[in-house]
């Protein structure tokens, strides 16, 4: 069988002939695609460059055949029709051009537009002034006017209103109403027995036909057609691209159009499920495709336990995977086979992160790890003990050495598979944490206040017992009844640039830590030897001072003699040490290398 070298044609199509198909209903729109929404100006801009000839852009369509995918579709608004044929194309590009189009010069109905001023909506008629669109002085735009429903256009800075209510009105006023440009004669000989077939009159409409009329009906509008055969995958990356307007289309977009097909509601059941795990402040950012992508990443996962126990041959194991093809791939029964089960491995992974101190949503490095955690959840069930140790382990290698910044998709994939095998079959060391490595000056260098590694090591200082300096409750405490924390500088910024220190060292992680408003208040511009003594002279005592400042690893003699390269050499190295821990790591020569696991850890 050959295989077509290209996966698109290009035609061009009377617009005529376009517009029949959509009042036909051949050509539709996959149900995923937004309501029309234009205004005003935008469709008296598209009519003028139609009228004119003049190029509008191509659209896009997806031809549909027998046995290709089904996706939900629905007519182009504007369209009535008592019994709606299967579509043979889908526009991908395009829809509000051709609704625009179809609405004005097809549909004889008015074109339902929204206000730029106050985004209402109004019902709109359009008119072409026959005299302005042959004056070559005036630009088309302006020769082309909207009336409101009743066909009344209101007076407006000195301008009488116009009544174009009744075809006499319209003969009258010179006035050619646009949803009869298809059936301009009828129009015409209203318009000539009006006005007696006056011969100038007559001259003035045969130019109108010839240099505005014919425009329309004999414009060509390009059309790309894509071919029935390709993949899903191609069309939703199609799809991505072409729709920038408004929120952008994504593979749940178009996943839902599939399952709509077979009589199932995905955006309805995500909702539901979405009020579920919103109850948890961890939660709250999940995403419906990270929802759906953690139910693709399970059910592939599944397929493959289920070819390993029939014996398949390593070369021939089914991939797991949670790219969009994999998802694009999952069926509606493998979606409600999984879905609930996806929806226990999201809670359980809440819970988890509580022991971690990771409490809310924007305490999460890494919200694709949070992917691969409630699907590592999903299949293995909450674990306890030692189990648990390991996951942790896993988790903060993840984390602190920000492995899932690029190839995420990819480490997702791995780790679904690697992580159960190692947490209770004995297999290998996962990926995750036998590549993850931190140095010193890796640390040093980090100075993104909200970035991966610099909230996986806020959370290991709340998970040590980091202490507010002003309040003197532990941060993790303080941040579950959502006072503000953020990142503020140990050494102020202030201070250090009165001290000539390098702008790339007291920005530096090292000089950051969490701390309450009214501690930064507190700390402001000074030295830190003038801050602690204000904070002690309150009634904090310099025995609790000490404590609160090593419980953020802070080595407090050096914040007392305002020794600023002590301090970032001591606390960098008890940094690492925290991170080493979590890691389940051994420092040599500032690089972590791997140690063995966590109950060797534990006994050594």
């Amino acid at each position: 069988m050959n295989t077509p070298i290209s996966a698109f044609d290009l035609s061009k199509e009377a617009l005529p002939d376009l517009l029949l198909k959509i009042q036909q209903g051949f050509i539709q729109l996959p149900d995923l695609q937004r309501s029309f929404c234009w205004h005003d100006d935008l469709v008296i801009d598209l009519l003028a460059s139609v009228s004119q000839g003049w190029p509008i852009g191509g659209i896009l369509l997806q031809e549909v055949s027998h046995g290709s995918w089904k996706v939900c579709s629905r007519l182009v608004e504007g369209v009535q029709l008592e019994q709606v044929p299967t579509p043979t194309e889908l526009i991908l590009d395009g829809q509000q051009r051709c609704t625009a189009l179809f609405m004005c010069l097809f549909s004889n109905r008015p074109v339902r537009v929204q206000s730029r001023r106050n985004g209402k909506m109004s019902d709109r008629w359009y008119y072409i002034a026959i005299d302005k669109a042959l004056d070559p002085d005036v630009e088309r735009e302006q020769s082309i006017l909207s009336f409101n429903n009743r066909r009344v256009r209101p007076g407006f800075a000195g301008n009488p209103a116009i009544n174009c209510s009744t075809p006499e009105q319209e003969y009258e006023l010179g006035l050619f109403p646009l949803a009869r440009v298809f059936s301009y004669t009828a129009w015409r000989q209203g318009y000539s027995k009006y006005w007696q077939y006056n011969p100038e009159k007559l001259e003035l409409l045969d130019r109108f036909e010839r240099e505005v009329i014919k425009r329309f009906e004999h414009f060509q509008v390009p059309v790309i057609r894509l071919k029935p055969g390709l993949p899903k995958t191609a069309i939703c990356r199609v799809f991505e691209k072409v729709n920038t307007q408004s929120e952008q289309l994504n593979f749940f977009d178009l996943a839902t159009a599939c399952f709509a097909s077979q009589d199932f509601s995905l955006r309805d059941d995500w909702v539901k499920r979405e009020q579920r795990l919103r109850q948890q402040r961890v939660l709250q950012t999940v995403k419906e495709t990270d929802y759906l992508a953690c139910v693709a990443l399970v059910a592939t996962y599944h397929k493959r336990q289920q070819a390993i126990a029939a014996g398949v041959s390593t070369q021939k194991l089914p991939a797991v995977a949670c790219g969009r093809a994999e998802v694009l791939d999952l069926s509606l029964a493998d979606y409600q086979k999984y879905a609930d089960q996806v929806i226990v491995g999201y809670e359980e992974a809440a819970r988890f992160l509580y022991g971690q101190k990771v409490q809310t949503a924007e305490d999460l490095p890494y919200q694709i790890q949070l992917v691969a955690l409630a699907a590592i959840l999903s299949v293995v069930g909450y674990p306890q003990d030692r189990v648990r140790a390991k996951l942790e382990q896993w988790f903060w290698c993840g984390a602190c050495a920000a492995l899932y910044t690029s190839w995420h998709e990819r480490r997702a994939s791995q780790d679904i598979v690697q992580v159960p095998a190692w947490l209770h079959e004995g297999g290998e060391l996962p990926n995750t944490i036998q590549m993850a490595h931190l140095q010193v000056e890796r640390l040093l260098m980090v100075r993104r206040r909200h970035g991966a590694v610099y909230k996986a090591i806020n959370a290991l200082l709340r998970k040590h017992g980091a202490i507010d300096f002003a309040a003197g409750e532990a941060l993790a405490e303080i941040n579950l009844f959502n006072d503000p924390i953020d990142s503020h500088h140990i050494f102020p910024v202030a201070y250090c640039k009165k001290q000539g220190i390098d702008k790339d060292r007291y920005n530096s992680l090292v000089n950051l830590t969490p701390l309450s408003r009214l501690s930064n208040q507190k700390i402001g511009g000074k030295a830190p030897s003038q801050y602690l003594r204000a904070l002690e002279a309150e009634g904090i005592s310099r025995r609790r001072m000490d404590e609160i400042l090593r419980s953020h690893l802070i080595e407090p003699e050096t914040l007392r003699a305002d020794d600023f390269d002590a301090f970032l050499n001591k606390r960098a190295q008890a940094l690492m040490e925290l991170v080493n821990r979590a890691m389940g790591k051994a420092p040599a020569n500032n690089l972590l290398e791997i140690t063995s696991s966590p109950a060797q850890r534990e006994s050594a």
